[in-house]
């Protein structure tokens, strides 16, 4: 059995604190024994415990690579789509590098999950059974369904069809997000939320690719992945199979994916710098600026603060923040990388559509940026903590805070911390944006090899 884990989303439902590189299920906010956890940690680690980690695969967007080898380590096997195309796209690529790169057998269950639920162990227990369930019971597609708690109007719902036991059960058909009143009646019809998870034989899916006179092979489906549709999996994949069966999972599950629901998991009411008062009621307070906040006599309150943007919101009210905030239009502040994290301090444009923008960024100590070049912007380097080595066009050097380093357009460089290094980089130019890169290498050892290779001056 092979896991394909989808890490997406726009990182709106739980702004500030998340972003286009930054969803929900980075932020490091929930409980652990050691120290605040993210959710793509959490899961990865309850994987582990169970014994999947070794055949799970994550697929994910250029904008959260990094940030997933940066929580997981570089040993994470991670697909990344060439764009966002919905969730048919990513798991019909992932696949396909399965069956043509890996070469997986045809008959080899894919489970397919979101990177964050919220549940304990015995869920990826559970997990387990679909391979059986679909062996057994030859179905297209095997579902997992929670048992509900409560009519929730948030869920969809998988309606089973009648007198089936607690073990597999046959799916009739699916409801979206019901009325209060039809979630009761459609629990009183043994309906299961649907938590999306799904699973299939490889070759069933490669039998859908072949019917839409798509590639099986990966190479050949990358190259043709802006031409995908804009799709979800359930309305081109599930909605359309002929058989489908549902594992019920009574336990616990919750999706995190509003403040409301966030919060009541967080490991502490209060995360930076700040105060809550005492007389505060189920209010929490989440601050990653340098400059405190304090709440005084809140009730029912989440107020989030960071370099993307402040909320103050009653809790019951915290999922609307999505459309509130659609019209904003600004990159990503804050960003945790490989190797440390940047954070966007300000962002100007001229009258003659030059930009400006200044960025604080850390490296960390053993970690390195990767060896590249700018087409369309200047930037300027002031290091103000800590020492590293500085790889330019033909010589590396050691920098350290004080020095100022002018690293016009076209010019290569990287650099590697030795301490923890910190600088401020200015960038200006026409044009400035996160793709303006064009990388050379990644790896330092790669870096220098390159230099020896061109005997280039080496200054100790």
């Amino acid at each position: 059995m092979r896991l394909l884990l989808l890490s997406g989303g726009s990182g709106k439902r739980l702004w500030p604190l998340s972003n286009d590189t930054r969803s929900k299920q980075f932020l490091r906010i929930l409980e652990s024994q050691s120290n605040k956890q993210s959710m793509v940690e959490r899961v990865w680690e309850q994987l582990k415990s169970v014994g999947l980690s070794d055949s799970s695969m994550i697929a994910t967007s250029k904008l959260q690579r990094e940030m997933i080898h940066n929580q997981l380590g570089l040993d994470v096997p991670v697909l990344t789509e060439p764009n966002r195309r919905d969730t048919f796209p990513a798991i019909a690529l992932a696949t396909s590098y399965l069956y043509s790169v890996e070469e997986v057998n045809e008959d080899e269950t894919v489970v397919v999950l979101p990177v964050d639920p919220f549940v304990q162990d015995d869920f990826f227990n559970r997990v387990k059974d679909l391979d059986n369930a679909l062996n057994t019971s030859n179905a297209d597609l095997g579902l997992i369904g929670v048992k509900p708690t409560y009519p929730s109007t948030k869920y969809g719902y998988i309606v089973p069809k009648m007198n089936n036991s607690d073990g597999v059960v046959e799916v009739s058909h699916f409801t979206e997000k019901p009325t209060e009143e039809r979630a009761e009646s459609l629990i009183n019809e043994n309906a299961l939320w649907n938590c999306g998870v799904f699973a299939f034989k490889l070759g069933y899916l490669m039998d859908v690719l072949k019917e839409k006179g798509l590639p099986t092979e990966y190479t050949s489906l990358k190259d043709q992945y802006n031409d995908l549709p804009k799709i979800s999996f359930d309305y081109e994949v599930v909605e359309k199979a002929n058989s489908i069966v549902a594992l019920p999972y009574d336990g616990y599950w919750k999706d995190l994916g509003t403040w409301n629901t966030l919060t009541e998991e967080m490991a502490t009411t209060q995360i930076g710098k700040g105060v809550v008062s005492e007389d505060s009621v189920n209010t929490h307070l989440i601050n990653e600026l340098d400059i405190p906040v304090t709440v005084l006599g809140g009730k029912d309150l989440v107020v989030a603060a960071s370099p993307d943007g402040i909320l103050v919101s009653d809790k019951a009210s915290s999922p609307k923040v999505k459309d509130l905030i659609k019209d904003f239009d600004q990159p990503p502040m804050y960003e945790e990388r490989i190797w440390g994290w940047s954070r966007t301090l300000d962002y100007t444009k001229y009258d003659d559509e030059q930009e400006m923008v200044t960025k604080r960024i850390c490296i960390e100590e053993g970690k390195n940026s990767s060896y590249h070049y700018h087409n369309l912007r200047d930037e300027v380097w002031t290091i103000v903590k800590g020492e590293g080595e500085l790889a330019l066009d033909d010589q590396i050097t050691r920098v350290k805070a004080g020095d100022v380093i002018h690293l016009p357009a076209g010019k290569k460089h990287g650099v590697r911390a030795i301490s923890e290094l910190e600088f401020i980089e200015v960038q200006t130019g026409a044009g400035i944006s996160n793709d303006d890169f064009n990388r050379i290498y990644f790896e330092w050892e790669d870096v220098i090899a390159h230099f020896q290779k061109s005997k280039a001056t080496v200054i100790s």
